[in-house]
């Protein structure tokens, strides 16, 4: 006889056990990704840049300095809102590490360049993101960092928003 613990377990529940392998790995995935992102944050904090406002930065220097993005551009790459962008861009703005010039061609249209300040703070952030990855692989050998690059790289590339093998659609969800 099992014991009320035992029973009571989500491992043990008919309905979870299809899936309790993917389920704890879907919840590892999560706890990391909160760990990497409070790591990031505390490795930026003292640059005064937000994430938001790191991947902003990193977008824009993406761009050709001879076609620097507008807001539009830089909504769509990001898949926020341009509301959300403008908020961040007014941030970088007052941080001198961009600035805003309308196209020559279409003076109603507003780009979004790097300054020199943005150019250096992107120099401190690569450092910071360095850092913050250090720190969150240290305890992986080379070939385990290695084995973990290819692994991302594999769900990072496996299809957007379609179930492996149709589960979810059995399922209900």
């Amino acid at each position: 006889m099992s014991s009320s613990s035992e029973t009571d377990s989500p491992a043990s529940s008919p309905v979870d056990t299809p899936d309790s392998s993917d389920g704890v790995l879907a919840e590892q995935l999560l706890r990391l990704t909160r760990r990497l992102h409070r790591i990031q944050k505390r490795h930026l904090e003292p640059l005064g840049i937000t994430p938001a406002q790191s991947r902003l930065l990193r977008t824009v220097a993406h761009y050709p300095e001879a076609e620097p993005p507008r807001m539009a551009d830089l909504a769509a790459r990001l898949e926020v809102v341009p509301r959300a962008v403008t908020t961040l861009v007014d941030g970088l703005e007052a941080a001198e590490c961009v600035r805003r010039v309308p196209d020559t061609a279409n003076r109603r249209v507003i780009r979004i360049e790097l300054t020199e300040t943005g150019r250096a703070t992107l120099r401190r952030l690569r450092n910071a993101r360095t850092g913050a990855a250090e720190e969150i692989l240290a305890p992986l050998t080379t070939d385990q960092r290695e084995l973990l690059g290819g692994l991302l790289n594999a769900l990072a590339d496996g299809p957007a928003d379609a179930p492996a093998d149709g589960r979810a659609e059995q399922r209900g969800c």
